[in-house]
């Protein structure tokens, strides 16, 4: 058996095992989602951390695609203690609305949610980028500009349980494949579970 862990006390949380984090976001799009899942995963396991991608899983269920994977997604989801979610923006100026809703899920659950993004501009910067190429439905509408890194309600989300979303430290963002701010995020998921690098 493996030996028991446990997450903070204001959380009160025991584990006979090692916790399993959901690995979230728009990866799953990507020309090599099943090669990158299997790089993230083995970070994880690095770190001590078991984790599962929606990218691997697959079922003979009869039911439309979308809902075949709708219903996986949930039922892997079910199965994990944690979330770290890609949070980088994905076809827009924000993260990915997928992403999001698994995000909101895992909150709602009052499971620990962690997210990382590689894009070190703020959503303000982005929205404004994003009108200029693809305007507004409605002239002169607001643009939140709070300095965040996203819309108020994601940081918003992660710090209401004393999480802070993941960022490049140096101001420079990365290239969208690029994982090591992913391994940082990883790095405190498996700090507060008392794991360390194998």
């Amino acid at each position: 058996m493996e030996p028991p862990f446990m997450s903070p006390p204001d959380h009160g949380v025991f584990l006979l095992r090692r916790p399993i984090a959901y690995l979230a976001g728009p990866d799953v799009f990507m020309p090599d989602a099943p090669e990158r899942a299997a790089r993230k995963i083995a970070i994880c396991e690095h770190y001590g951390l078991h984790a599962r991608a929606p990218v691997a899983e697959s079922g003979t269920v009869k039911l439309p695609p979308w809902e075949r994977i709708f219903r996986a997604n949930l039922v892997m989801m079910e199965a994990c203690d944690v979330v770290i979610a890609n949070l980088t923006p994905f076809r827009g100026a924000s993260a990915d609305a997928g992403t999001l809703v698994e995000l909101g899920w895992f909150g709602g659950k009052g499971r620990p949610v962690y997210g990382y993004s590689n894009d070190a501009a703020s959503f303000a910067s982005r929205s404004y980028a994003h009108i200029a190429r693809c305007p507004d439905p409605v002239a002169g509408m607001e643009v939140e500009d709070f300095g965040l890194p996203d819309n108020l309600m994601i940081p918003g989300l992660l710090e209401e349980q004393g999480i802070a979303l993941v960022l490049p430290e140096n101001g420079q963002s990365r290239d969208f494949a690029c994982l090591d701010i992913f391994e940082r995020c990883v790095a405190l998921v498996a700090a507060r579970y008392g794991m360390a690098p194998v």
